[in-house]
């Protein structure tokens, strides 16, 4: 008797361990405000966590340069830990909104999935790391006196380039990136994914890629530690790829300030996700990034991310050249 192909594709979910909940893969029925405001955000967060009747724990972790609340939420009560930061760089806000669905997705309601998955993770979100640099709409935080080795001097710093675990919270000199530091420091997470956005490009065949993902590339990291980072990066691109994206390697560099090697050098699973920014795909953008949020907190707490091949990850075919208009920026530099 021949399979139905329904079957089939479910059947190969299950393998993958994506087919994790009946909401994992749903998408919005009304559009997403891709780009919250400042206001906008603090309320949603707020009332997320009414809605949750606590179950999404909302917390200013600091202040920016301008004294604008880097936020903070916290689900859960499971062991296994799971961090995502999203908007280090201003002008790239996508992963802000999938976080907020994120949150909804696993705090609001009360269904056996939801009490079953928040018994096993706790997952803690920096939403929105750079509000400044949002409110400008550019890539670094705010400061003004600022003369970076990283970042543009008399406007502010990259905050993605001051990671290292060598330089302590207090002393680190782009005010957010110390935030981070701090928050990780106190919450330990075994996972660390962080969500940026990346320019047009396509691969080898000519298709455009809409999503990268990259591991951590410093010699110090552990093997394991890499390894580990390797299976969640799989993770990424199945989730997204099984909605039609197409998910390619980030060239990344090596250097230890950069959040993925930084993590990872401490001894997370640190992922890199990059979206990419392509006009009229804005939703199903957050949409895949909210998807790989939940796999990423299914596969961890059913163990399915452990029975990933390692090798997988580096079969994730490389990001290709730059479609005319995109602005190529070197994570190296």
């Amino acid at each position: 008797m021949r399979i139905k192909p329904r079957i089939v594709l479910m059947s190969a979910l299950v393998t993958a361990g994506l087919l994790v909940a009946p909401t994992a893969r749903a998408v919005a029925t009304a559009p997403i405000d891709p780009r919250p405001s400042t206001a906008k955000l603090a309320v949603q967060l707020h009332k997320l966590a009414v809605q949750s009747h606590g179950k999404v724990r909302v917390t200013s972790i600091g202040r920016s340069n301008e004294n604008r609340p880097v936020w903070g939420a916290r689900v859960g009560h499971g062991k296994l830990k799971i961090q995502y930061v999203t908007q280090q760089h201003g002008d790239e806000p996508l992963g802000t909104p999938a976080a907020l669905e994120f949150l909804r997705r696993v705090g609001v309601g009360n269904s056996a999935w939801q009490r079953k998955l928040l018994s096993q993770v706790t997952v803690d979100i920096v939403v929105r790391a750079n509000p400044d640099g949002h409110e400008r709409n550019w890539r670094y935080n705010y400061d003004p006196t600022a003369k970076p080795e990283y970042g543009e001097a008399g406007k502010g710093y990259d905050i993605n380039r001051y990671h290292d675990p060598a330089v302590a919270s207090a002393d680190n000199p782009a005010t957010e990136a110390g935030l981070i530091q701090r928050r990780f420091a106190a919450f330990q997470p075994d996972i660390m994914v962080d969500y940026h956005m990346q320019g047009r490009y396509k691969d080898a065949s000519g298709k455009e890629i809409t999503a990268s993902t990259m591991w951590p590339t410093h010699a110090g990291v552990k093997p394991a530690d890499v390894n580990f980072a390797k299976q969640i990066a799989v993770v990424v691109q199945r989730s997204i790829n099984s909605a039609g994206g197409n998910v390619s390697q980030y060239p990344g560099g090596d250097y230890q300030g950069i959040a993925r090697n930084g993590y990872g050098l401490l001894g997370s699973g640190s992922v890199l996700v990059e979206l990419s920014d392509i006009p009229g795909r804005e939703q199903r953008q957050i949409s895949d990034a909210l998807a790989s949020m939940l796999a990423i907190a299914h596969s961890a707490a059913n163990g399915s991310v452990h029975t990933i091949d390692p090798a997988a990850a580096t079969a994730i075919p490389p990001r290709g050249p730059a479609l005319p208009g995109t602005v190529e920026e070197d994570e190296a530099a």
